[in-house]
Parts: structure tokens; sequence; C-alpha cells
């Protein structure tokens, strides 16, 4: 509990507490005007690591502060490359077979492929808008690239989870987990929520060890 406290708190977890808070926030915002799925959150992890790695190319050797945190020797290109892979997978799998048969949340799904979807959108301007400024400010940040950066293990774990809730959770209570049904995408969304704080907290605590 003392480390959960200090993660909120503690002045050196700001960027951290922020980017978990806006999350949270915008999630169940969504959540309350029906605009959440599975697979709005699976392709939000998606885009995080893409504009991640993307600002990180571009900036990180201009930021004294930042480090180079490899696991094996990845580029840029292999972490593009597994995205592109795991972009055909999501859209397809979850994006729309999974829920071929739900108009409701099909409709929701094209709508954030779409970029029609102000939730999302808001939640990636601000991933932009922090990652810009950690690098402009110079903060202490880890910068890494292949298939074992923390964003890429929570894309890894949200597909798992995902596939649970889809398949075995939905499937066998279809009448239960619609999105009419606030209370029931509210508890579809918090093994995600839980392990964006989850990551979060994991990433802060590597930058402080340097």
């Amino acid at each position: 509990m003392n480390k959960l406290q200090n993660f909120f708190f503690s002045k050196e977890t700001r960027f951290a507490k922020w980017d978990f808070l806006v999350f949270m926030f915008l999630t169940l915002a969504a959540l309350w005007q029906r605009q959440t799925t599975v697979f709005y959150l699976i392709y939000f992890f998606w885009w995080t690591e893409l504009i991640t790695i993307s600002i990180d190319k571009l900036f990180y050797r201009k930021n004294p502060n930042a480090k180079l945190f490899e696991i094996g020797k990845h580029s840029f290109f292999t972490s593009v490359l597994l995205l592109a892979i795991y972009f055909i997978f999501i859209v397809l799998i979850f994006g729309y077979f999974a829920v071929a048969n739900q108009s409701a949340e099909l409709l929701v799904n094209f709508q954030v492929l779409r970029f029609e979807n102000w939730f999302f959108n808001a939640n990636l301007l601000f991933v932009i808008i922090e990652r810009i400024f950690q690098h402009k400010s110079h903060q202490k940040m880890h910068v890494g690239f292949g298939g074992f950066t923390m964003n890429m293990i929570v894309i890894h774990l949200s597909i798992i989870f995902g596939a649970i809730v889809l398949f075995f959770v939905v499937k066998a209570f279809p009448n239960t987990f619609t999105l009419d049904n606030s209370w029931s995408i509210l508890l579809i969304a918090l093994p995600f929520l839980l392990l964006k704080l989850v990551a979060n907290y994991l990433s802060n605590r590597l930058v402080k060890l340097g």
C-alpha cells in the first residue's frame, strides 16, 4: 500500500501518475457514453507503443537524460514490423471477427478505427504531448525498441486478457456483457486499467533504478 501511495503522491512519479489518471478518466467517460470496447482498449495500447517509439526515435539523442534500454539488439524497424503484424491481428480478430454479430460494438470499433471516437483521440493526443514534453524538458526516462518494451508487454498481455474476455466470458453471457450494461463493461475494463497501472508503476521504478 505504501508503494502505491508513493506512486500517486510522489513528485517523481508525476508523469506516470498523470498518464494513468488521464487514461482511466477518459476510458471511464467513454464507458459511460457506451464508447468503450475491448478493441478500443487493446488498440489504444497499440497506438501508445507506436507513438512512443516514433517520438523516442526522433528525440532521444537530444535528451541527455534518456537512457537506451536494450534487451538484445533490436531496432526501430523491428518494433514497427512487430506492430504492423499486431495491427492486422488486432483489427481483424478484436475489431471485427470477435464482435461480428454485435452491431453496437462493431460500430464503436469502426469509429475508433476512423478516429471518430473523441475519447480515444483525446487520449492519444495526451500521449503525444506528454512524450514530446518529457524529451523537450530533458526528463529522466528509458527508451527501448523491440518486442519486450514495457508497452509491448502490455500489448501482449492485453491480447491475452482480451481473448479470454471475448471468447470465454462474453460468449458465455452474451445478454449480460453488452454496451447497454455499463456495469458489465466496467467489469471488462478493470483488468486493462489494472494492467496500465502496474505497467506505469514498473516503468517508473525502472527509471528510478537507472
